[in-house]
């Protein structure tokens, strides 16, 4: 086949390692947006994997609720290329995404198939979501999001909470299909390096900044985890933290309750770094309002390194209670230090929850088995094209 991956806004970062992985029995070619003056027209994304980046709007980042004014002009160099270039079947990312694609592929009888990721920006911390910056509101973006999911050949959800409520938007259940993230486990090991650490127990939270991302939870509960450093990874580049409305608010609460002095703000970590940073942990947290892939977890879990994370969307999936990690409720701080409590002073229980994490992680989540179940959505859709 070939499969067109379609993303108006920046691709996710595990997109590359899926569309390599696709790679290896088809064609994959990844369409965005130009978001740079110095961007070519057509590069490599990944070994195998073709990238094309389309003129629509200025050639600048901008936050996915400022694109809708140029998804037309996106839709219609997509259409423009897959005349020249048909695809077999089109894997549209967010509803910016599925907008843009269904509307290229209109005249050309291409299935469209989509993840949305989040839904009315509930699922997500967009800084774009919501009417005041720029984007629609959350009940026209649902709007949009139930035409996308009526249109498209099939709606990938990550996990069973998301079918769940792409069923009461109004997709038709027949249309949705459960296909989780996938982790790179040949990247995210047990065994390899790690960031430098002292002799402290740590704590790693992965995740926004931003209120609902739970850094704040990670804090207030480091208050009774006496002895334990906290390593935050997220929000902007380091450089640009001092200016983040989010980090000063945080910075100023660990002062507040007394744990500044075993805070580390270390901003935005590259994902390809992501791996040294969470196996110099011994607990990752990630502690979110809401969940659509849970890819952090699933991270961990590779890496070997017990979980405790927030119970709600895909973590309900992914992380095994006791198993794997622990589930906690959001905005917990309370029962949160009583977990790492437990775990830090339990090296067996970390070793036991590490080495099942990592099992169930290769098991059910690697690259490999993902990109046949995304194949056999595609491979559905091609033939219930065909009957049709």
């Amino acid at each position: 086949m070939h499969i067109a991956i379609v993303s108006a806004h920046e691709l996710p970062p595990e997109t590359p390692a899926i569309a390599r992985e696709l790679s290896r029995g088809h064609r994959v070619t990844v369409y965005t947006r130009r978001y740079s003056p110095e961007l070519r027209d057509r590069g490599r994304l990944a070994p195998g994997v073709t990238v094309e980046h389309v003129p629509a709007g200025p050639a600048t980042r901008l936050p996915e609720g400022k694109l809708l004014p140029y998804l037309s002009d996106f839709s219609a160099g997509l259409q423009e290329r897959w005349g020249r270039e048909r695809p077999d079947v089109i894997h549209a990312h967010s509803w910016t995404g599925g907008l843009a694609a269904i509307a290229g592929a209109d005249a050309l009888g291409v299935p469209v198939t989509q993840t949305f990721h989040s839904l009315g920006g509930r699922n997500d911390e967009d800084e774009s979501a919501g009417d005041a910056r720029g984007g629609p509101d959350p009940e026209v973006r649902i709007r949009l999001e139930r035409a996308i999911g009526r249109r498209a050949s099939a709606v990938i959800a990550s996990c069973a909470g998301e079918e769940s409520e792409l069923i009461r938007i109004g997709v038709p259940r027949r249309n949705i299909a459960i296909v989780p993230g996938g982790v790179d486990v040949e990247r995210f090991r047990r065994r390899g390096p790690a960031y430098p650490r002292g002799e402290r127990p740590r704590l790693v939270h992965v995740g926004r900044l931003t209120p609902a991302g739970g850094a704040g939870t990670a804090i207030r509960a480091l208050e009774a985890v006496p002895g334990a450093e906290l390593v935050i990874a997220g929000g902007p580049v380091t450089g640009d933290l001092e200016s983040d409305p989010d980090y000063r608010r945080l910075r100023a609460l660990a002062e507040e309750v007394g744990v500044a002095d075993r805070v580390t703000f270390l901003g935005r970590v590259p994902h390809a770094a992501m791996p040294k940073l969470m196996r110099s942990a011994d607990v990752v947290l990630t502690l979110p309002q809401a969940v659509p892939t849970g890819m952090v977890a699933l991270e961990a879990m590779a890496c070997g390194v017990p979980v405790i994370a927030s119970a709600v969307g895909a973590h309900l999936d992914s992380v095994v209670d006791g198993v794997t990690g622990f589930l906690i409720p959001p905005s917990r701080p309370a029962t949160l230090a009583r977990r790492a409590r437990e775990v830090l002073a339990d090296p067996t229980l970390r070793t036991a929850l590490g080495y099942a994490g990592a099992d169930r992680a290769r098991s059910r989540y690697s690259l490999e088995r993902i990109g046949q179940e995304l194949v056999r959505v595609y491979e559905d859709v091609r033939a219930a094209r065909a009957c049709a």
